[in-house]
């Protein structure tokens, strides 16, 4: 029996991956399910459930410590084991720096505490027992984790450091037998950029960026699960995602054009 802890599995992405690994590997999956709302997580917990899947629900705020040792612990009492943690919890922001008054700057922090720490924290609890399995680790990033977007200081901030923390933990884990999967999705389908923090720390309540070419969340999750079986380093989801990888190191000063004229038109640039 697979054992797989997925983070931010309320809704969005995460909600999507608990669905398809429960419709694909059905009665040989244990599903952990990790977020702040028991209630949404209970309703995805009760559609996996017809398909075999045994799920075990563990309200979680990432940004507590001592939650995320304790959803690790928790997975062990009654599983003995974690084959796969999947750190998908995050915030998304969008505002200019020059935006932010200082009197609001401590949704900076808040967010690192998320995006960075909730992922530090789950994977040191769950290390031993991921190399006990010698099994897989993913991190749900960003393109605003490879190329810095204007409008996103925040979220990029979070998002680079996540980046680092996983690349040299993979070198770390290297003969140990775990491998490290960092998935970089751009636009997706989902509703994490309307709720997530504006230029006074509140709910946005709308995207700052265009929507029109967004990915279907299911096939965003398709992507990532199906790299993270594979064991694969990085999952670029688009065409577009790894020109602008490469771009960035050829041509950095016209990806920074490209990021300013692409804020400009989703109406929030100066």
């Amino acid at each position: 029996m697979e054992v797989i802890v997925i983070t931010g599995a309320s809704e969005g992405i995460g909600a999507e991956m608990a669905a398809q690994l429960a419709r694909t590997k059905g009665s040989a999956v244990t599903l952990v399910l990790a977020a702040r709302q028991a209630a949404r997580l209970d309703a995805v917990a009760t559609a996996c459930r017809p398909h075999g899947a045994q799920v075990l629900c563990v309200p979680t705020d990432v940004s507590v410590r001592a939650d995320c040792e304790a959803l690790i612990a928790q997975t062990l009492q009654h599983f003995g084991r974690i084959d796969t943690l999947i750190n998908n919890a995050g915030v998304s922001a969008h505002a200019l720096l020059q935006e932010v008054q200082a009197k609001h700057l401590d949704w900076y922090e808040d967010l690192m505490r998320v995006n960075l720490w909730g992922a530090v924290w789950c994977t040191h609890a769950a290390l031993p027992h991921l190399k006990a399995s010698r099994g897989k680790l993913v991190a749900v990033s960003s393109l605003a984790g490879l190329v810095g977007v204007p409008g996103r200081t925040a979220y990029c901030t979070s998002k680079f450091a996540m980046n680092g923390f996983m690349e040299a933990l993979r070198t770390e884990l290297q003969a140990d037998g775990v491998s490290v999967t960092i998935a970089y999705p751009g636009v997706v389908d989902t509703d994490i950029r309307r709720r997530g923090f504006n230029a006074l720390g509140q709910p946005a309540g709308a995207s700052g960026l265009s929507e029109d070419k967004a990915m279907p969340v299911d096939v965003c999750v398709r992507k990532i699960l199906q790299g993270a079986e594979r064991r694969q380093r990085d999952v670029l989801m688009s065409p577009t995602g790894h020109l602008g990888r490469w771009l960035r190191l050829i041509a950095p000063s016209w990806v920074d054009r490209m990021a300013w004229a692409a804020l400009k038109k989703s109406g929030t640039g100066r």
